[in-house]
């Protein structure tokens, strides 16, 4: 994704914010809906539920707190819509991507960008995915491909102003719209880390500690949060400390301590810069500047 501004234009279809949205971006030719489960009755009788596509469906995870994900395609998608609402329990809205015009996208081009977010969602490790396998990329053309891969720009650019992280992985590096390296330092391990648009981004190579205080296995969302991501392995054992072995974006700086320290913490006030002040300190003197 690059940073080129771009505008969005939202249309509240039923005239309820948390109904039926359909979202066109300006100089594309795609267009998403966006609604609750409970609406699929009504909305599958919209011509772009008619169309190939290819749809994002999200909802609570059976097993704890947050979201879960599931991606597919339909050639039309109401059809695999109706199924999933007869046959998957878990979701509770769900967001398909259509063209304004029928017939600008084909079989072939929505099966290849089903596999480009299922491997972008599995490599940002930040939701557990439904899909149980890895889908082979179809055979297209050069010219084709590229299509595609403009299209799905267009569609990661949109998904998180429609409150979709899924597939956003950390910046590479520190930038112009990132804050300064700072370190959370305990119980002998050290990890780095920096905030940015996405949350707070915790470093590849920075530690964590394998042992946690009672108190944080009574953080439900945090014990589930390590746990995902041991099993992801983000984070691996290396006996005396864990290592996490990618860049990691969090969605706050104490969430991200929680998880280096293994217990409760502010990060406003465990992450600190090389002259020893803490995050809360620095934001206060940029506020005052």
């Amino acid at each position: 994704m690059n940073s080129t501004p771009f505008s969005l234009r939202i249309f509240v279809a039923d005239g309820d914010p948390d109904g039926l949205r359909i979202v066109d971006k300006s100089n594309w030719i795609g267009k998403a809906l966006v609604f609750p489960r409970a609406l699929l009755p009504q909305v599958k009788a919209r011509p772009e539920l008619a169309q190939t596509g290819v749809y994002l469906l999200l909802g609570p995870r059976p097993d704890g707190e947050g979201d879960m994900l599931y991606v597919g395609e339909g050639d039309p998608i109401r059809p695999r819509l109706e199924s999933h609402y007869a046959q998957k329990d878990f979701w509770t809205r769900a967001i398909g991507f259509t063209t304004t015009t029928a017939g600008q996208l084909n079989k072939a081009h929505v099966q290849f960008l089903e596999s480009r977010l299922i491997a972008l969602a599995r490599a940002a490790k930040r939701l557990p995915l439904d899909n149980a396998n890895q889908p082979a990329e179809p055979s297209l053309s050069e010219a084709d491909r590229a299509d595609m891969e403009v299209f799905l720009g267009h569609m990661l650019g949109m998904l998180p102003v429609l409150g979709v992280h899924a597939f956003e992985q950390a910046p590479k590096a520190p930038a112009a719209k990132a804050g300064p390296v700072l370190t959370c330092k305990g119980k002998g391990v050290q990890a780095t880390g920096y905030e940015a648009s996405q949350g707070f981004v915790v470093r590849a190579g920075s530690q964590a500690v394998v042992a946690v205080t009672t108190s944080f296995t009574q953080m439900t969302g945090a014990s589930e949060l390590r746990a995902d991501l041991l099993k992801n392995g983000v984070l691996v054992d290396e006996g005396a400390v864990l290592r996490f072995t990618q860049d990691y974006v969090f969605s706050a700086p104490s969430a991200a301590s929680d998880i280096v320290l293994g217990g409760s913490t502010n990060g406003r006030t465990s992450w600190k810069d090389a002259k020893g002040r803490t995050l809360k300190e620095i934001q206060m003197a940029e506020a005052n500047a």
